[in-house]
């Protein structure tokens, strides 16, 4: 058993991450400990359990963070999953000088923090699509339930070739539509197979990503951009299409109806060149 202090430059507002983090039911939240279990696959595959238990606040944030093995390894993971090495302040003094900075002044410290793995990320967006948010959660667990592996209680999301190996009506039965079947399973088989390879990702550009998977069946503009966003952790992304945003958007501007694409694109430009945290912020503002 290993455990390591880790103190990050404020602020770091880690109870409102709990708070994002327990809306998805598969996360093993304790917000009364201050405390989530993460499973991350380790390098050879197996599942490994990381405590990240908050010590200090949102001024001056310091974390416990303890596992069984791979320490090297799993310290780095948390480092990216939860953003630690992004300094917020950047962000909230940008947007102090925009038509954001109330937003940003009520969720100050709160960091863009990613989903567990990029194959997580990726099914995760593909049931999520046209769905209501609720069954989109449920479905997800239904999904992670079914093919993923539970370890000290955590649940984790299966092996892509755990998915490869499935017929359509696997998924058919837990109340998946024929199209998303198929794109999950097919996704799943690219990636199994090597033709689509997750760990070149980080390293292209946001628009060689998207020529890239949008060339996918069942992977449109919405999906790649939640993918960089939450998958990748890229500061710019802002999903026009997103009912979410719209809906953050008129009430923060108080208009009549949901805007417009072009209207947004017009609103949107002074937020770069962080629009992945404009998004979270109008996120957070209606959650």
């Amino acid at each position: 058993m290993w455990k390591e202090k880790v103190s990050v430059t404020p602020p770091y507002h880690f109870d409102r991450v709990l708070d994002r983090l327990s809306l998805d039911p598969l996360n093993a939240v304790d917000r009364e400990a201050r405390e989530v279990r993460v499973p991350i696959r380790n390098q050879a595959g197996d599942v490994c359990i990381v405590k990240v238990q908050a010590l200090g606040h949102a001024g001056e944030p310091e974390f416990l963070v303890s596992g069984e093995t791979d320490q090297g390894e799993m310290m780095k993971e948390i480092k990216r999953i939860f953003q630690w090495e992004n300094h917020l302040q950047h962000v909230l003094d940008h947007f102090s000088k925009t038509s954001l900075s109330a937003i940003f002044e009520e969720h100050a410290g709160t960091p863009l923090v990613l989903d567990y793995s990029v194959y997580n990320c990726m099914m995760k967006c593909i049931i999520h699509q046209q769905l209501n948010l609720s069954f989109a959660y449920t479905l997800t667990e239904r999904f992670v339930h079914a093919f993923g592996e539970q370890k000290d209680g955590v649940w984790c999301y299966p092996k892509p070739e755990t998915i490869a190996e499935l017929d359509y009506q696997d998924l058919r039965d837990l109340q998946f539509s024929m199209r998303k079947a198929e794109y999950t399973i097919d996704t799943s088989r690219m990636i199994a197979e090597g033709t689509l390879s997750l760990s070149e990702l980080p390293h292209m550009a946001d628009e060689d990503i998207m020529k890239k998977l949008i060339k996918i069946r069942g992977i449109g503009p919405w999906t790649v951009q939640n993918i960089l966003m939450f998958g990748l952790g890229r500061p710019n992304l802002f999903p026009l299409a997103d009912i979410g945003l719209q809906n953050a958007i008129k009430r923060h501007f108080q208009l009549d109806d949901k805007p417009a694409k072009d209207v947004m694109l017009a609103m949107s430009k002074e937020w770069e060149p962080y629009l992945s945290y404009a998004s979270l912020y109008l996120w957070r503002s209606i959650e």
